[in-house]
């Protein structure tokens, strides 16, 4: 149990509690004098005291700077009392390169400001690396945007996915009308840019449609992709590839897909509740190589049942294999998911053994860390990193990692972002979740996205 006296820290300050496996009893206690930001913790029959002295201007920054050094008081009293240290430390923000280049841009190097928060020199130097990675890419430009397209049907349901997603089996009679308002959708985004960026499709599973349904979506896009944009098409599972909707991607112009294996261990498949095997990854992405496509494949750490063998056995053929990107991710617990439901926590017990000989095999098969970010209720308080090989960087992630470009998204549960001011202040729209009252609202989806960006 936490208690504070200053009620808009208390989220922040119980991201950091749900890191530690059964916190004691907290009480927090915050004073601002001038510059001194004064945090008192009391837990386990002890008192802590930290003070961080910190020029602020303006009510905002002095709310940034209070969240900052409450959750750096709380985490070091807690490593303290329970002796563990957190691979992030105090960080518990999703973008730690967002907060990397905010200190580059000060004239400062990050890494201080990342060891007094306790964060490794391990992702130290992940984190360098990354921003090392983007060099060439990263750039904030007015106007420029990259535009998502949402599909949220799947073939089945896994157990650890809180996308908003439907089983196409049972949903079935709504993707006519989906597809219809999605349509009016992708075409009212004419005109709410400067330059167009990037095009993206993701899931649920576009690659679920039957191939004259996904006909409809790329013809929609078709205005979309000139120029040399990047496109790129969350396949999804092996299980829906052909080779007659790879040839339509390719006859629209898709330059990128990602496969989504998660694993290629078939016990775990089944587990999840995925309706292929390993050898059908093989297949998908041997049927997918003719074409010429630049090909992402998503593993995950820590999926249920799954041994730390078993995950490194998976990397190992994912570089054996040798797509152009390969994106690791942490399971995470999230509202939504079967598996939320049926676990209150997970252990780190393992996933950072499978992160780290990630990281390790990864790099010495000439791949580099290009992206980065994390999630609540992170097994282990890991991360996602996405690794590529030199020079097949995807700019679409790049973009919406580190929020350097409007991002313009069409679909149900689709959130837009545009920036104001540099990126220093950020609006959102975005539509509903539940397909059949996206259908019904596309009218008034289609204004506020015009009111925003327009």
């Amino acid at each position: 149990m936490l208690t504070t006296d200053t009620q808009f820290l208390y989220p922040e300050l119980m991201d950091v509690v749900r890191l530690f496996p059964a916190p004691p009893d907290i009480e927090h206690a915050f004073r601002l004098e001038g510059c001194l930001f004064l945090n008192e913790v009391r837990a386990g029959g002890r008192v802590f005291s930290y003070q961080n002295e910190q020029p602020w201007q303006g009510e905002l920054e002095r709310k940034r700077y209070a969240k900052r050094f409450a959750k750096l008081a709380v985490y070091l009293a807690l490593r303290e009392l329970t002796g563990i240290s957190m691979p992030w430390g105090a960080l518990t923000g999703i973008r730690p390169t967002k907060l990397a280049y905010a200190e580059e841009a000060a004239g400062r190097d990050f890494a201080p400001m990342f060891r007094a928060f306790g964060v490794s020199e391990e992702n130290i130097a992940l984190v360098r690396a990354v921003l090392r990675a983007q060099q060439g890419i990263y750039g904030r430009e007015e106007g420029a945007a990259d535009l998502y397209v949402g599909i949220p049907f799947c073939p089945s349901k896994c157990n650890y996915c809180s996308f908003i997603t439907a089983d196409i089996g049972r949903t079935g009679q709504y993707v006519e009308g989906y597809l219809e308002a999605l349509g009016r959708e992708i075409a009212a985004c004419r005109g709410l840019y400067r330059r167009l960026k990037s095009v993206y499709i993701g899931g649920g599973t576009p690659l679920v449609l039957e191939p004259y349904r996904l006909r409809r979506v790329l013809e929609a896009l078709a205005p979309f992709a000139e120029g040399g944009v990047e496109y790129t098409v969350e396949a999804g599972r092996p299980d829906v590839f052909t080779p007659e909707k790879l040839e339509l991607l390719r006859e629209f112009g898709v330059t990128r897909i990602c496969v989504n294996p998660q694993t290629f261990c078939d016990a775990t498949l089944e587990r999840i509740g995925r309706r292929h095997t390993a050898a059908d990854i093989d297949r998908a992405f041997e049927m997918a190589r003719p074409f010429g496509f630049l090909v992402n494949f998503d593993l995950i750490a820590g999926l249920t049942g799954e041994s730390a063998e078993e995950f490194c056995r998976g990397i190992d053929r994912a570089i054996q294999l040798s797509p152009e990107n390969i994106t690791v991710h942490t399971l995470c617990l999230k509202k939504g998911a079967r598996l939320k439901e049926e676990e209150d926590r997970l252990e780190g017990a393992g996933v950072s053994e499978m992160i780290a000989y990630a990281r390790s095999a990864l790099a010495a098969a000439g791949y580099e860390p290009y992206y980065l970010y994390r999630q609540k209720y992170m097994a282990g308080n890991n991360e996602n990193t996405g690794w590529c090989k030199p020079g097949t960087a995807c700019v679409y992630n790049i973009d919406v990692m580190e929020e350097i470009a409007d991002n313009i998204a069409c679909g149900a549960n689709a959130v837009g972002k545009k920036l104001f001011e540099g990126g220093a202040r950020i609006e959102r729209v975005g539509a509903p979740k539940d397909i059949p009252t996206y259908i019904k609202k596309i009218d008034e989806i289609i204004a506020d996205k015009r009111k925003l960006y327009g």
